[in-house]
């Protein structure tokens, strides 16, 4: 995405959050008449109202669900209980049943904006574009900036093509909603049949930010390619993602580069533009923490819209970060083989997997698809993540070289494969590969300040090219001055060369950064005890200590030689090592 993207991006966020992300806040709480019941609940409530709590707590929905349902055979019409069971039945997708309840709670004459937003939904799944209107315009709906699109696409659905151009210029009129606006009113031009006016928004740049993003992209090439502007588009395509493009991306290329001319497939319907207006929402908000509600549009679009891909990834993505990797694995695997997009979703799955312990399910999962998919050059760099996590660094640089070969051509974007198997040769002790292949990275991306750390950092653990070690971590502090992995770095080499004085701030900086790292505290201590505040080394080593994993203590921080220190000293340790003595630098000299 672009910078000028990222900002309106941010701007729509905002607004997002602003007109919708009370949805869960105050939906939980529906407005009711003063003569709804005031009942005690009867016997058994209780302990379904809890397991049901308990059960949106930890985000697990169908056991929500479920619980909520027998929690409302004993109080049939309470709001919060009916909103609380609309909420989990559409986090699970099933706007049937949330319908039903909601039209319980319209006709207890109760009002919630969750229960809205199942009612349009099913209605739309429905085609029932009337209603939808009606709703809006009763002020029933889903909010401002929702409300306006949904109604625009309505009203294409009743025929009213006028009426939904009012609309959607009623929404571009609305502060920082007019590329949003523009963009839904190119594709619903496009959906029936004028490319002309559809492209001369894009082309006017009326849609800025939206046409900026993947699927903006992707529409606007199906356009331009509907007007047999196919090299326009294949210009579009090159200039927006480069060479390195994904399955979907590349197709599309192939095709226009020959000529094809490319079908509308981006927007076919008024119901699959309403599912691109709960797409878009659910986009703006996954970035926020809102998690639910994303989920909740992603949903909302997958049920107008079973095939759309990018909905169905992001609601598997958000189930994956809520720890529902079930239900997670469940969304990903939808996606058909045939779907273009459909190594993501197997990635996707692997990850949900591994997130939950299942490492070799994963990493089966991923083997497979570098079988399947040879030519496909994120799934060999997946792997070969997954195998360095895992520290099978030998399996990760074979991975890493297939992927490497798979490129046409070499590209800056090719730097973190080239860092990432330098990691996985040095851990093999393949220095001098190692070092070409860091030095690679770095000529792809000179400043990348995670190469100039790891490589410079790696120079003086090897006592080699100090000084251009303390050029590099220098740099690396320079562009990220909070990284307390970098600062300690910076530090470290300070004290390898000797100039302990020097050190000692900024591993001061690096333990306020990172205080319950082990290998940080323990560079304090040594750093503290060059300088004679052997007290305050002692202290930080025994910290190092306490935060040390004994089951799995990375290599330099060795638990053993901290104690040993603690015991004798590090000026014995080191002689014990054969290491060189402590010297201050000023004193070498």
């Amino acid at each position: 995405m672009t910078l000028r993207a990222n900002i309106w991006a941010r701007a729509l966020r905002a607004t997002v959050l602003t007109l919708t992300a009370s949805a869960l806040a105050t939906g939980l709480t529906a407005t009711t008449p003063a003569t709804a019941r005031a009942d005690q609940p009867a016997p058994g409530f209780a302990g379904e109202y809890l397991a049901a709590r308990q059960a949106s707590f930890l985000g697990d929905f169908k056991s929500a669900a479920h619980h909520y349902g027998r929690a409302l055979a004993f109080d049939p019409n309470r709001p919060a209980l009916l909103e609380r069971a609309i909420l989990a039945e559409m986090s699970m997708g099933d706007f049937a049943r949330a319908a039903l309840l909601a039209q319980r709670m319209s006709e207890a004459g109760q009002e919630s904006q969750i229960a809205q937003m199942a009612f349009i939904t099913h209605a739309a799944m429905n085609e029932n574009y009337a209603s939808i209107i009606q709703a809006v315009n009763d002020k029933k709906g889903i909010g401002p900036l929702a409300d306006g699109l949904v109604k625009a696409w309505a009203q294409l659905g009743t025929g009213d093509m006028s009426a939904a151009l009012l609309s959607f210029d009623a929404v571009a009129a609305m502060q920082g909603l007019a590329p949003f606006a523009a963009y839904h009113k190119a594709l619903a031009l496009a959906s029936v049949g004028d490319f002309d006016s559809a492209a001369a928004i894009f082309d006017a740049d009326e849609a800025s930010g939206m046409a900026s993003t993947r699927r903006g992209v992707m529409a606007r090439a199906e356009i331009l390619s509907q007007l047999d502007r196919q090299s326009d588009a294949v210009t579009l395509l090159d200039d927006s993602f480069g060479s390195d493009l994904d399955p979907a991306l590349k197709q599309m290329r192939t095709a226009l580069a020959s000529g094809e001319k490319l079908a509308f497939s981006h927007v076919r319907t008024p119901k699959d533009g309403m599912a691109e207006v709960f797409y878009s929402l659910a986009g703006a908000l996954s970035n926020e923490g809102s998690d639910e509600l994303t989920l909740l549009y992603t949903r909302m679009a997958e049920s107008l819209r079973p095939d759309h891909t990018d909905a169905i990834l992001l609601s598997g993505e958000i189930l994956s970060k809520m720890g529902q990797f079930a239900m997670a694995e469940a969304a990903f695997e939808q996606v058909p083989e045939t779907d273009p997009s459909w190594h993501a979703a197997v990635m996707g799955e692997a990850e949900a997997l591994r997130d939950r312990g299942d490492i070799d399910g994963a990493i089966l999962l991923l083997e497979n698809l570098a079988a399947q998919r040879p030519d496909l050059a994120v799934a060999q760099t997946t792997l070969g993540d997954l195998y360095r996590q895992q520290e099978r660094y030998e399996d990760a640089v074979t991975a890493y070289s297939r992927a490497l070969e798979l490129f046409a051509e070499e590209t800056d974007r090719q730097w973190f494969l080239f860092y990432a198997r330098a990691i996985a040769f040095e851990r093999q002790n393949k220095w001098s590969e190692a070092e070409a292949d860091f030095r690679k990275a770095l000529e792809l991306n000179p400043e990348q300040p995670q190469v100039l750390n790891y490589l410079g950092y790696s120079l003086v653990e090897q006592q080699v090219k100090l000084d251009e070690a303390l050029s590099m971590i220098e740099r690396a502090v320079a562009a990220r001055p909070n990284s307390g992995y970098i600062v300690d770095s910076l530090g470290w080499v300070l004290y390898r060369l000797g100039r302990y004085e020097e050190a000692v701030p900024h591993m001061e900086k690096a333990a306020e950064l990172m205080p319950i790292d082990p290998v940080v505290n323990d560079h304090l201590g040594d750093v503290y005890w060059a300088v004679g505040r052997k007290r305050e080394a002692e202290f930080m080593w025994h910290r190092a200590l306490s935060f040390v994993d004994w089951e799995d203590a990375a290599a330099e921080a060795d638990p053993e030689r901290i104690q040993r220190k603690l015991a004798v000293g590090l000026d014995r340790v080191l002689t014990e090592e054969g290491a060189p003595p402590l010297v201050r630098a000023d004193v070498a000299d």
